[in-house]
This record gives C-alpha cells, structure tokens and sequence, in this order.
C-alpha cells in the first residue's frame, strides 16, 4: 500500500517536468533549425499557416532529439526536488532501497521509448518528407 502511494508520488513528480523540459527542448532545436532557413523565409509573402505548417512537420522530425535530453533533465530535476524537500532522507530511512524507488521511472521511460519507436516508425518518415518538400517549394519560391 506504501509503495503504491510511492510509486505515484514519484511519476506525478516526474511528468510535469517532463512535459515542460520536453516542449522547452523542441522550442529550442525547432529555433536552432529555423536560424538556418531564415533568409529563405524572409520576403516570400508566405502566410501564417504555411510557417506554422513547417514548424509542425519540423517538430516532429526534431522529437527524437527532445525526447531524451527531456528524459534526463526532468529526472535530474525530479530527484533533485525530492532529495531538496528531504522526501529521499525519509524514503531511505523508511528501508526503501534506491532502485525500487526508481522503478516507477523506469517503467515511465519503458513506455516513453515504445511510443518514441512508434512514432519514429510512422510519423516521422511522412513527416520529413512533407516537411523537405515544403521547403523545397518556400525556397524555390520567387520573392513577393
């Protein structure tokens, strides 16, 4: 019953940073290869929706990047607030050995690394295409 409880404390502690360090990390390589093509983009009189339509297909070529420097940051962060707010100190005292405190997370990145083959089978291949395809045509595009 105490484990049960433990286990959900410590994947609640770990999905809100994950989520937030995951969209940060695509924000920040999204940027980076965006600073590449950024000339190409500049006085097209492309709209809205075609940058908006490149940055998803881009994002999603750009996730098996994210997804693991998410990963490790958001469980450095998660150990790190739980060993600030001294719950690890009580879990150690209470008997509980590291790795079955750990074994939550483990199962959470067991699950993260299925969905991320997944998609890297079946999203990301029509994802890079349309995505080099469109930019081929921005590129290629006389200026407005």
């Amino acid at each position: 019953m105490v484990f049960q409880k433990l286990d959900k404390l410590v994947i609640k502690a770990f999905l809100g940073p994950f989520a937030a360090t995951f969209f940060i990390t695509l924000l920040v390589l999204v940027m980076q290869f965006f600073w590449l093509y950024i000339d190409d983009f500049v006085g097209k009189g492309l709209g809205p929706l075609v940058i908006a339509e490149f940055i998803l297909y881009q994002s999603a070529v750009l996730v098996p990047l994210a997804l693991p420097l998410s990963v490790l940051l958001s469980s450095l962060m998660t150990f790190g607030n739980l060993g600030e707010s001294f719950e690890l100190v009580a879990i150690k005292s209470a008997g509980i050995s590291l790795l079955r405190f750990m074994r939550p997370l483990f199962w959470v990145t067991a699950l993260i690394s299925i969905i991320a083959f997944i998609f890297s089978n079946y999203v990301i291949p029509v994802a890079n295409l349309k995505s080099r395809t469109l930019l081929a045509d921005i590129i290629y595009a006389k200026p407005a």
